[in-house]
């Protein structure tokens, strides 16, 4: 089996507004929609490998979630810290924008807790969701990229995000893009993640690439997803010649429309949703084209489906929609 890694964070969420008049929700959250997302797209090769921090509150309770996923690799296990595991608050504005305020606190991960961990996981490629925006620092990142010579996807998401003291979210620019986009061979954000990282999409791409990125994602909500692919990038396989900056060619970019909605839906996890999905299909050994599509038909179905619980088997078509 080959082996993929997850970093990320397991929120416990209370959701607020996400159907009129509707009492508040609580749920599993944050990189759960990714696991999901894995779990349903992965090809039968791959096993997922989680490796993140827990609160000793919510252990018990992650560990039985974690453990309802089909791909989880047999070794698989959570590190439980001695701290208050994350939870966030979520209250929608619109289907598309809300706010979130974050109690909790578990610590990110340094180098020297990391290494012997990925070292023992022996991971062909790893996925990173910055579901805190602490699980890695900028340090901690370039020694994983120096030391991991698989393919690398990471979900910028809350790294362009900062709490404030009453535990807020708000967006806030990223320092030393360049070298946060040289961490990471796949990278995806929203537009306002985007904008705070570059005046545009197409700027960050050069960045990005001229850091040795294969791959920008802009994800767009209901309107699909851009993607800007380095010269000579379609596979996986292409990723020798895309690192070494060795591609010929101008840079490949287009939009690709999303499926469109029968009604309105849920849109909590949408990108980790599409993330997920792509880099499985992937790492299958799709093209990015093909890729691209099967995450957009994926987010549009979890728009149908209620939550993480039970998410994994609705994308795979086996439950209705809730």
């Amino acid at each position: 089996m080959k082996r993929l890694g997850v970093i990320g964070t397991l929120v416990w969420d209370v959701i607020h507004g996400r159907e009129p008049n509707s009492v508040p929700v609580q749920e599993w959250g944050g990189i759960t929609y990714s696991l999901s997302a894995l779990d349903a797209a992965l090809p039968d090769d791959w096993e997922i490998v989680p490796i993140m921090k827990v609160g000793d509150d919510l252990a018990v309770k992650a560990n039985q979630f974690i453990h309802t996923l089909d791909r989880l690799a047999p070794d698989a296990a959570l590190v439980s810290v001695p701290y208050p595991n994350n939870r966030v608050e979520l209250r929608y504005v619109t289907d598309e924008r809300r706010t979130e305020v974050l109690t909790g606190g578990l610590p990110g991960w340094n180098w020297l807790g990391l290494k012997p961990l990925i070292e023992a996981a022996k991971l062909d490629a790893l996925f990173v969701n910055f579901m805190s925006g602490w699980e890695l620092d900028l340090a901690t990142s370039q020694a994983l990229r120096q030391h991991f010579a698989g393919p690398i996807y990471a979900d910028l998401h809350m790294l362009v995000m900062a709490v404030q003291s009453d535990g807020l979210r708000v967006a806030r620019p990223l320092s030393h893009v360049r070298e946060w986009c040289g961490c990471f061979d796949f990278l995806q954000g929203n537009e306002e993640e985007i904008s705070m990282m570059a005046p545009d999409s197409m700027a960050l791409a050069a960045t990005a690439m001229h850091a040795g990125a294969s791959c920008l994602f802009a994800t767009l909500g209901k309107r699909g997803a851009v993607y800007f692919a380095a010269p000579g990038f379609d596979r996986v396989g292409d990723l020798a010649t895309t690192r070494s900056g060795k591609g010929l060619g101008p840079v490949r970019t287009a939009l690709v429309a999303a499926p469109s909605l029968a009604s309105a839906g849920d849109p909590t996890g949408c990108g980790d949703v599409w993330g997920a999905t792509q880099f499985s299909r992937l790492l299958a050994g799709d093209s990015l084209d093909q890729a691209i599509h099967a995450a957009n038909r994926a987010a549009a179905r979890n728009v149908e489906h209620r939550g993480a619980t039970g998410l994994a088997d609705h994308l795979r078509g086996k439950l209705s929609a809730t």
